[in-house]
């Protein structure tokens, strides 16, 4: 049994944007259909999302089929969550609030075998590896690995260059909310200093030949972001275009003030 490619990382290296859907509700059916719908990739938000380590393994079983790459964003990047979710057989990680260049070096460091880095081993338990069925999965399952880290911080902007200078580090995600509220600008991700940040950091990015990412949910504004370098672009989030679509649904039909029937159905 071979090693499974990350057809991901191969992407990002092709000069076309990737757009991927973000993933928030822990169940697998939710993500099966958005590995149906034709995204290029799927990210399973265990940040923001109750998603279990168990939960994240079973989001990417049942995503294999469909032949879409998963990204996933643990909580945070501790060496010894980052490893589980290694073993559980993710080859793609964006981990949230890198502020230093300090940080990417650890996080380069926990997500590879020695003698590049520190992950510990575990094949024989390891679903990564099929239970040791995998040829020579010690010695190739580095160079598998995409280390996406993410700047949300106008303290992670002010250090991007050094960020990115990091070997090991495939490319910087800037997460536009948070970035916002660190600027003082709260709630509003397409405010243009925020915008304008944003598009600083991709020149940084690209300057150092890494891979420059963003959620925009604003269709206008993932293009404007593609068309300044974005690899790869979140463009839309399952639990929000659930909410907003049985949203819209009801009030076709319901009078939200009184919850009485609109005239007319």
């Amino acid at each position: 049994m071979d090693l499974p490619l990350n057809q991901f990382k191969r992407r990002l290296s092709s000069g076309k944007a990737q757009f991927g859907l973000w993933l928030g509700l822990p169940d697998t059916i939710c993500a099966e259909i958005g590995a149906g719908a034709g995204f290029d990739w799927l990210l399973i938000d265990a940040e923001h999302a109750p998603y279990s380590v168990r939960d994240v393994q079973n989001h990417l079983s049942a995503i294999e089929p469909y032949k879409v790459p998963a990204i996933v964003r643990p909580a945070e990047g501790s060496t010894a969550l980052l490893k589980q979710l290694l073993d559980v057989g993710a080859q793609t990680l964006l981990i949230p609030m890198v502020d230093t260049a300090e940080q990417a070096k650890q996080l380069v460091q926990a997500v590879r075998y020695p003698p590049e880095g520190i992950r510990g081993l575990g094949t024989s338990m390891a679903r990564a590896a099929r239970w040791n069925r995998v040829n020579g999965y010690l010695e190739h399952a580095n160079k598998e690995i995409c280390l996406i880290v993410q700047a949300e911080t106008t303290t992670a902007m002010k250090n991007l260059e050094e960020i990115v200078a990091v070997d090991g580090v495939d490319g910087v995600f800037i997460g536009p909310s948070d970035l916002s509220a660190s600027m003082g600008h709260i709630g509003n991700p397409g405010h243009p200093e925020v915008v304008s940040a944003i598009e600083a950091g991709f020149k940084t990015i690209l300057a150092a030949g890494k891979a420059a990412g963003v959620l925009a949910v604003d269709e206008a504004l993932a293009k404007a972001y593609v068309e300044k370098g974005a690899s790869f672009v979140g463009v839309g989030v399952d639990a929000a275009l659930l909410s907003n679509a049985t949203r819209q649904l009801a009030s076709r039909f319901i009078d939200s003030d009184n919850d009485q029937p609109l005239a007319g159905y």
